[in-house]
């Protein structure tokens, strides 16, 4: 049996396998399985609610803590504005949720950066501290206590 010099296997004798081969990286179209897959998901998504008006009743479930308590939560009225925003009723759709509005181009940046980077194939590494968790658990909260206040109506759906 040949094998390679300087493998050696348990008890001193040589293993058959030879030195490792190189892995070649994975093609661009692999590489945009992940970004495009979250792409297709989202426009899914926001396709549907274009279609199904939320502004008509029946279509969709109603906020459970705006049901039982009266409350909205960060959430309440981003149907709404992801209606709204896909139909070209800016103004609107910050009307029904400004933080989903600011969300919406959060995400449109990163997937920019996400594509941009896998086309160029290095690695995306999204990494938040638990600082900045810290930070938009404080802007959710804020947000929900101020659009529940009277003076803060205006961020009310």
């Amino acid at each position: 049996m040949t094998t390679a010099p300087g493998h050696e296997g348990p008890a001193g004798r040589e293993s058959p396998v030879g030195p490792a081969r190189p892995v070649a990286p994975p093609s661009l179209g692999r590489r945009l399985v992940a970004p495009l897959g979250a792409l297709v998901g989202v426009g899914a998504a926001f396709a549907y609610v274009g279609a199904v008006d939320p502004n008509e009743p029946g279509h969709y479930p109603v906020c459970p803590l705006l049901r039982f308590t009266g409350l909205y939560c960060p959430g309440c009225g981003g149907l709404r504005s992801a209606h709204a925003f896909i139909t070209g009723e800016f103004g609107a759709a910050v009307g029904a949720n400004a933080l989903a509005v600011v969300g919406y181009g959060l995400f449109a940046v990163v997937m920019t950066v996400w594509l941009v980077r896998v086309v160029r194939g290095v690695p995306m590494r999204f990494v938040i501290s638990s600082a900045w968790w810290w930070v938009i658990g404080a802007v959710l909260a804020a947000f929900t206590l101020v659009r529940n206040l009277p003076f803060g109506s205006a961020l009310a759906p």
